[in-house]
């Protein structure tokens, strides 16, 4: 069973390499620049990734795995996107 909070903002992290997860999310209309809520996870029985049920800034919804992801907190809002500070992300990076 999997369970998140419903406040829990991601912000992408793009791996890249022969190795990277696909859909990469900076190229399915996600940015860097932005926090993103996440909606649902799911974690398919063959994989020992996570995938994160995220809407991109088109508002459509995506599968992005675990590894694209890092944490931006815990945000009591309506929305489904926040801005986020470069200086928050070139630190934590």
């Amino acid at each position: 069973m999997l369970a998140f909070h419903p406040h829990l903002f991601v912000r992408i992290v793009e791996l890249d390499g022969p190795r990277a997860p696909m859909p990469k999310p900076l190229s399915s209309g996600f940015n860097p620049h932005r926090a993103y809520r996440v909606l649902g996870v799911y974690n398919p029985s063959e994989s020992s990734d996570a995938y994160f049920i995220l809407a991109n800034d088109r508002d459509e919804m995506w599968f992005i795995c675990q590894r694209h992801l890092r944490f931006a907190g815990l945000h009591d809002t309506a929305a489904h996107h926040l801005d986020w500070p470069s200086e928050h992300a070139s630190a934590a990076d």
